[in-house]
């Protein structure tokens, strides 16, 4: 047993100790929309921090560079940082008041006034006593202000030099910090509107997931996702575990599902779902099955060497046809029997139909005996030894194979009790053939034979002419008879399971040998036709070769 399914068998096993309930669909459905909407709120939630933080350090940035360089065109500052001040220490205190008094109006952090040489000389801040204090590097110090973030506070930071009015060079910088929010301030403040979104969104995934639960049970016919699972499995297990082949086909002429046994007895790769008919076969056999929108049942049909049964039954949904059914059962085996039942279902009949004649011929030569009329008994045994080796020389001049001959021989018996003229033709010429393809022959041979008597039986000149030519490919028979021929609005349709031109009568059934006549030509690679001149020719073609199988 492979890994995982040992621990889904532990899961399950677990699962009925402990009696935990099964999560229903909506259920589910609830636990992933508020799983979804906790991911996405954080996420915006993350994303908003960021845009806040990143606007407030630019607000900030701003405003400190404003505050700066409105600090840096006063005159206090620009005295404090001219090189000529006669009392540089009046001008410092007057620099210092000055920025004590933007720190206090603005609201920010720190003031600063920097000299050309990064040292700082006015802070709102103390400074160190009698020790040099140096502003952080920057780039762009000298002639252009600059706006970043302080190294030791990380708060907001602004520059904006001082030029000189009479040499237009820099003389320093005034020095602005503000602070912003940190990450943990700006969260504490968004908390209240996160919670009622996240409220909101709760309540809205709630009524959405029983909706939309609703919704799917009334398409799953109120079945939970569990049973649903366990339905397929049942129905791929019942499908292809049948001998009976399924074959679903739509509208479309695509396939929709096709189990083991189907793809066994067609040819097709299992793989065939969602492939157009033409592509799986291209000799077209196939999609004629679904030419009619009728059912058919039992209708029988050659294909790539084997006899199928099929039954194809149209699929309705709410009324309306989507695509259709196909059951195919082989028949193969089944066919060979039932003409091996034939063959010896003719000869019991024809064995019938000689016992019965030789009786009646004995019943004469023993009435001339006991009448003691002993030369004309002799004559009458004569003259019947005449006819039947007339009979049977003439048959095998034309037909060497023994099995043959002697099916000619009990259809002529049989046509004599019937009144019926059977004549084999003078270009007939039929080798000596070997056992299958004797069989073959005999029983394409008796059903015409047979169907041309019964539409003989009744006419004036009741004549079956039957034609056996051998050629090097093929062998052709023909058979026409004296009948009312083949109605135009059957023509080939003869030839199908199920139909016949003779009352079937209760509880019979007709339409079974001549399409036993076409599964067996086609099955050699042959065929089988019908024409209507002054009676009914059918004609069949059996290859001698049975390699060359028609699909």
């Amino acid at each position: 047993m492979d890994k995982g399914r040992h621990n889904g068998l532990m899961s399950a096993a677990w699962r009925s100790r402990l009696r935990l309930p099964r999560w229903t669909l909506a259920g589910r459905m609830l636990a992933m929309q508020l799983a979804i909407m906790c991911i996405v709120l954080v996420g915006v939630a993350l994303v908003s921090l960021a845009q806040s933080d990143a606007r407030a350090r630019d607000t900030e940035g701003r405003r400190a560079l404003a505050i700066a360089e409105s600090l840096a065109a006063t005159a206090g500052v620009h005295s404090a940082l001219a090189p000529s001040t006669t009392d540089p220490e009046r001008f410092v205190r007057q620099a210092q008041g000055i920025a004590e008094s933007g720190r206090s109006f603005s609201g920010s952090t720190k003031v600063m006034v920097v000299k050309g040489d990064r040292r700082i000389i006015v802070s709102t801040d103390p400074l160190p006593t009698n020790r040099i204090v140096r502003l952080q590097a920057q780039p762009d110090y000298f002639g252009r202000a600059w706006t970043g973030i302080e190294d030791e506070t990380g708060d907001a930071m602004a520059t904006a030099p001082v030029i000189n009015e009479n040499t237009l060079d820099t003389d320093g910088a005034v020095v602005v910090t503000r602070a912003y929010p940190s990450v943990t301030e700006n969260l504490s403040a968004a908390m209240p509107n996160l919670l009622t979104y996240l409220g909101i969104a709760t309540a809205l995934g709630v009524v959405g997931s029983l909706l939309l639960s609703r919704r799917v049970k009334r398409q799953t016919l109120g079945l939970e996702p569990r049973e649903i699972t366990g339905l397929v499995e049942q129905r791929e297990a019942i499908l292809h575990g049948i001998k009976e082949g399924m074959l679903a086909v739509g509208l479309d002429r695509r396939v929709s599902m096709v189990n083991d046994e189907a793809a066994h007895l067609l040819g097709i790769p299992l793989a065939s779902t969602g492939r157009h008919i033409s592509d799986i076969d291209p000799s077209g056999r196939l999609a004629e099955v679904f030419d009619e929108p009728d059912s058919t049942t039992d209708r029988v049909i050659p294909y790539r060497g084997r006899v199928l049964t099929l039954n194809r039954m149209p699929v309705l949904s709410r009324g309306r046809h989507i695509g259709w059914v196909v059951t195919l059962r082989d028949r193969t085996e089944l066919l060979e029997l039932q003409r091996e039942l034939d063959v010896t279902r003719d000869t019991t009949d024809t064995l019938r139909a000689q016992a019965h004649e030789f009786s009646n011929r004995m019943h004469v030569v023993g009435g001339l005996i006991e009448l003691g009329e002993y030369d004309d008994a002799l004559r009458y045994v004569r003259h019947l030894n005449a006819n039947q080796t007339r009979l049977t020389g003439g048959i095998a001049a034309h037909v060497a194979d023994p099995a043959v001959t002697a099916l000619l021989i009990a259809k002529s018996s049989q046509a004599d009790e019937r009144d019926v003229e059977l004549v084999l033709a003078g270009t007939t010429r039929v080798d000596r053939l070997d056992e299958q393809l004797a069989t073959d022959v005999n029983t394409v041979l008796g059903n015409l034979i047979d169907n041309a008597l019964d539409a003989s039986a009744d006419t004036p000149d009741p004549i079956v002419t039957v034609e056996i030519v051998q050629s090097d490919a093929e062998l052709r028979i023909t058979v026409r008879d004296q009948g009312p021929g083949i109605a135009s609005d059957l023509g080939n349709r003869v030839f199908r399971s199920g139909v016949s031109t003779k009352d079937a009568g209760p509880g019979g059934r007709r339409g079974i040998g001549l399409a036993l006549v076409r599964v067996i030509c086609r099955k050699r690679g042959g065929d089988v036709t019908v024409t209507d001149d002054d009676g009914a020719v059918f004609v069949a073609t059996l290859p001698l070769d049975r390699t060359a199988v028609s699909p």
